[in-house]
């Protein structure tokens, strides 16, 4: 039979992994919106544009967040 230690532990082990799952499943779902983002983004010329997809492809959640920061901004730029 498990102790309540033993039982607390294991309520807190599935905790952080459905929290880190979530995470996770966050980070790729930026990861692909900025990956979609760069391919459609009007505001790149082609050269940009194949920059940009090869930053986000290889360097993924990293990628994105540079993507977002740096190369997004292109877009709203290009509409306005």
């Amino acid at each position: 039979m498990e102790t309540h230690a033993e039982i607390g532990l294991s309520i807190v082990a599935v905790l952080a992994f459905l929290v880190l799952g979530v995470i996770a499943l966050a980070a790729f779902v930026f990861w692909i919106w900025m990956l979609i983002h760069a391919i459609t983004n009007k505001g790149l010329n082609d050269t940009e544009k194949l920059i940009w997809v090869l930053v986000v492809l290889f360097l993924h959640f990293i990628g994105g967040l540079v993507y977002f920061f740096v190369g997004r901004p292109k877009a709203s730029a290009a509409l306005g």
